[in-house]
């Protein structure tokens, strides 16, 4: 089968311009080098980092235009002439820093996003090294497998990445966001209990049906770090808690944790001016870190994991095309969605 010269993409042209500054263009499919492969893309996903890049609020490096996006799976069609990690018909999924290997993360692999640094997935075809993709797991088809990339990678490195989750623990996770789905369902699947927040009770049906041991409304328990302190053995606190609110709920993530436990700062979604003083961190004994995204080492671990249990991402219902793009970005930033936003490469 010959392989077409050009293909549809999406291209964030300017940080200034909002939503507009993504534009669809006929660009050319690239050709691999010696150690890279060519991947026909199957699926993508959407991440809130790709919907803040053209609005000019994201702190990592940018080199503009770029394609956009970082979440993708798809099927490898051609190899470079030193690729020995692939063949053609390969399923793979890419890995969000393509210079993030192994270990902590550095500069240099800071400065390698896919969809911010270098060209992403909301495209037909892309070119990644050999080691910027991993194989999909097998029980996943590609719009569920690019949902891994970034929000999957960011959970598993909070529960593994610095102090491995052990069985018997306990995790705290906020909201119904893809890092704090993949977290409730990480966590289950390592033997831990988790509890929940979430505002409505709808959600919280959805996350007692995904495994959460206990919901707290945080509308109605504004003191839920106290309640949720309470619901482990001797109120000593969770071990673990994916922290996404930033400013608005960083307090009750401290009256949380357990001595010695995590909060793993993923995002910042009610604000980036929290109150409480990083001495906190002295009163409570425990460790506040930020989290950006993973290595391919622990993605791969991930990969392992969501296989062996048969781990499904949660997906929204609405799969949009490659041609809806924006239409998906538009959605997401209106929060219409529950748990991740799909894309269908046709």
């Amino acid at each position: 089968m010959s392989l077409p010269s050009t293909q549809t993409q999406w291209v964030v042209t300017s940080k200034e311009k909002g939503f507009d500054g993504l534009v669809k263009e006929q660009g050319a499919v690239p050709q691999p080098g010696d150690n890279d492969v060519l991947v026909r893309l199957h699926g993508a996903s959407l991440n809130y980092r790709d919907l803040i890049i053209p609005q000019g609020k994201y702190p990592f490096p940018l080199d503009l235009p770029v394609v956009a996006a970082s979440d993708g799976a798809g099927e490898v069609v051609a190899v470079g002439s030193k690729v020995t990690k692939w063949k053609k018909g390969d399923k793979v999924t890419t890995l969000f820093n393509q210079w993030h290997q192994f270990g902590d993360i550095d500069t240099r692999a800071a400065s390698s996003g896919l969809g911010g640094v270098f060209d992403g997935t909301l495209r037909q075809y892309g070119v990644f090294h050999e080691d910027g993709v991993v194989r999909t797991p097998s029980n996943l088809d590609h719009v569920e497998a690019a949902t891994l990339v970034c929000a999957g990678l960011t959970s598993w490195n909070a529960l593994y990445g610095l102090k491995t989750l052990k069985p018997g623990q306990w995790v705290l996770t906020q909201g119904t966001g893809g890092v704090s789905l993949f977290a409730l369902q990480f966590a289950k699947a390592g033997g831990a209990k988790v509890i929940a927040t979430t505002s409505s009770k709808e959600k919280a049906e959805m996350l007692k049906k995904l495994g959460a041991d206990h919901v707290i409304n945080y509308r109605e328990d504004p003191n839920w770090g106290e309640t949720a302190r309470k619901l482990t053995p001797n109120n000593q606190g969770v071990d673990h808690i994916i922290e996404v609110g930033g400013a608005g709920t960083l307090g009750q993530s401290l009256a949380a944790i357990k001595y010695e436990g995590i909060i793993s700062i993923i995002g910042f979604l009610g604000g980036a001016q929290p109150k409480e003083s990083i001495l906190e961190t002295l009163s409570r004994i425990c460790t506040v870190r930020g989290v950006y995204v993973g290595s391919r080492q622990l993605m791969e671990d991930m990969c392992a994991a969501i296989e062996a249990n048969d781990i499904h991402p949660v997906v929204d219902k609405t799969i949009f095309t490659l041609d809806q793009a924006k239409e998906a970005y538009e959605y997401m930033w209106a929060q219409k969605h529950f748990g991740k936003v799909g894309i269908k490469i046709e």
